[in-house]
């Protein structure tokens, strides 16, 4: 009685194992085909619908495959399991069956406590050694812990959960959009830090600026405080024209910040660094960088070496006006 009761026990417990198997094969495939018609490939925007529609009728026509191929391997299980409950009672006979089937079944709990805690003692090893050999290791055929079967359980609830919201819910947020916001947020702080960092600039490190707003600036600081001496076109006056090829103090942008920053006291210009930050003296000789060439009228006689722009390289130093 009790073989024949192990027995069917380890029939239906062969349909559980299966249909649970086939169920999570299931789960696998329309996950995944659903989240690959979640993200089609790049195409027109007046296509996208319809490229989306086709995507999402796929992955719900594999489904439904996926759905009939489970239920007809469902039905071929219960055949088998018919055929083997056949057998059973050709061996034993009906009255055993019907004997067996009344023996009262342990809950469900209990049951799944039992086989994940279903170890053999040691004394008992040699029953369930695997007959595979390498150099002389063996592997027995026990049960997993509990604590690794519960782990791995949680693990695939939670990924199910994960998939859902990162991949198809829109609730929570993707790597891809994770890092476009690092980004944002990494150009503000940037941005933020440069702007701290505006008044380190000095006659090493200056470069000429480029953009609209600052000439602007550097023009009307120019208009406030170097008109008188150079000219409002930069044609010069008491101090040199600063239009043509000749410089008194070398013509590179470096030069021009140092002249502009500590002046030429013996020659009546002062040092404008107690007056105007580094970073707005680096936009008044960005704005005189760009009289080079416009031969305004009245321009005053050229003074000092001449030092053509194209001929200044990067690294050349020359002493400025």
């Amino acid at each position: 009685m009790t073989t024949l009761f192990q027995t069917l026990k380890s029939t239906t417990a062969m349909k559980n194992k299966s249909i649970i198997l086939m169920a999570a094969l299931l789960l696998t495939t329309t996950i995944a085909m659903a989240q690959a018609a979640a993200t089609p490939a790049a195409a027109p925007a007046d296509n996208t619908f319809y490229l989306r529609l086709f995507s999402y009728g796929l992955a719900g026509f594999a489904g439904l495959v996926a759905l009939g191929a489970l239920m007809s391997l469902s039905h071929l299980l219960n055949v088998m399991i018919k055929m083997q409950q056949l057998k059973i009672y050709e061996e034993h006979g009906i009255e055993a069956f019907v004997e067996a089937a009344k023996v009262k079944r342990e809950p469900w709990l209990k049951r799944v406590y039992k086989q994940w805690t279903n170890v053999a003692p040691i004394e008992k090893e040699n029953d369930i050694l695997f007959d595979h050999n390498y150099d002389g290791i063996r592997e027995l055929d026990n049960s997993l812990p509990p604590w690794w079967v519960a782990l791995f359980a949680i693990t695939v609830v939670f990924s199910i959960g994960y998939l859902y919201i990162y991949h198809f819910s829109g609730i929570g947020i993707g790597s891809k959009q994770e890092y476009e916001t690092e980004v944002k947020v990494a150009k503000k702080a940037v941005k933020a830090y440069l702007a701290t960092q505006a008044d380190l600039v000095d006659e090493s490190n200056v470069t000429v600026l480029t953009s609209a707003n600052d000439i602007a600036t550097g023009k009307s600081i120019y208009m406030a405080n170097c008109v008188p001496c150079h000219g409002a076109n930069g044609e010069g006056g008491v101090g040199p024209n600063m239009t043509d090829d000749y410089w008194i103090h070398g013509g590179d942008i470096g030069s021009l910040f140092k002249t502009v920053k500590y002046g030429v006291p013996e020659k009546g210009m002062i040092s404008w660094q107690a007056q105007i930050k580094p970073a707005e003296m680096q936009k008044v000789v960005s704005y005189i960088w760009t009289l080079y060439g416009t031969k305004p009228a009245n321009g005053k006689a050229p003074q000092g070496v001449e030092v053509k722009r194209e001929e200044i390289a990067p690294a050349e130093k020359p002493e400025s006006k």
